[in-house]
């Protein structure tokens, strides 16, 4: 019996329909293994293409450095003014990843991920006592009483503390304005998620951060409805890759140790871990 021209035609437009939903993973502490640069460059890729139609931001990330990731945030709110953008938490969606998923257009989370943390830390180390200890000195000629701002040489005086506090508090107001804009919290609600504190991704989808709970097969038809997709197509963008990462090897791709590797190390300290 000869082939209906209908599905005939059905197989041409399948074999011609170049519109993708890009996958774009956020792995990582920002600022740390997750070099903001290329993440934004891979990003603004997707946010031109014509043949992406919808993106995935595919989040296994503790946060990490404040300014990063309001880069980050920003860079999915622009890709999510053009195209529908799923934020699905893989594993941990907390602080500063987090912050990024305020930029897309749904948040979704696995129902075993880690969500929350929303908040701003200012961390330094204080070395006097160890400096008297071994008799060292440390001489500093400065042009502002703040020039040396948490320096570790020194305490901090009343006053550095008020200065740490205001920059504390005016990041966290940046933070916390995407939240509130995102998940159209009023001042209650908002109150409620902003104590630090991080949940299951249920426990977060009952607060309202989260929309929905999905697995990655869900969170990738989330995408392809929310695009009026006819076919699912996915493609993987993300930054070339060496041998050894994709091999998974710890720390590969982050370069010689240096400041980069304190940064990861320090952000997956604070991750709270789960196991059975």
């Amino acid at each position: 019996m000869p082939e209906q021209p209908t599905d005939l035609a059905e197989r041409v437009r399948a074999l011609t329909d170049r519109r993708r939903i890009a996958v774009v993973p956020l792995r990582g502490v920002i600022g740390g293994a997750v070099k903001t640069t290329d993440l934004v460059r891979t990003l603004d890729r997707a946010r031109s293409s014509d043949q992406v139609r919808a993106v995935v931001l595919d989040i296994a990330s503790p946060g990490g450095d404040a300014v990063a990731s309001e880069t980050l945030y920003r860079a999915v709110r622009r890709v999510a003014e053009r195209k529908p953008v799923v934020a699905w938490i893989r594993s941990v969606g907390a602080s500063g990843s987090y912050y990024a998923a305020c930029g897309a257009t749904r948040i979704v989370a696995f129902p075993a991920a880690i969500v929350g943390s929303i908040g701003v830390i200012s961390v330094r180390p204080v070395l006097t006592g160890l400096l008297r200890r071994v008799g060292a000195q440390v001489l500093i000629t400065k042009t502002g009483r703040f020039k040396d701002l948490g320096a570790p040489w020194r305490e901090a005086t009343e006053e550095d503390r008020a200065k740490e506090r205001e920059l504390v508090d005016a990041m966290f107001r940046h933070f916390t304005d995407a939240v509130r804009e995102a998940r159209r919290y009023d001042d209650e609600a908002l109150a409620r998620v902003t104590t630090g504190e991080v949940w299951l991704a249920d426990r977060a989808m009952e607060l309202g951060l989260v929309d929905a709970l999905a697995d990655e097969d869900e969170a990738i038809q989330e995408a392809q409805q929310l695009a009026g997709l006819p076919r699912r197509r996915v493609v993987r963008l993300q930054p070339r890759r060496s041998v050894l990462q994709r091999l998974g090897v710890p720390a590969a791709g982050m370069g010689p140790p240096g400041e980069r590797w304190l940064v990861e190390l320090e952000g997956q300290a604070r991750l709270p871990r789960l196991y059975t």
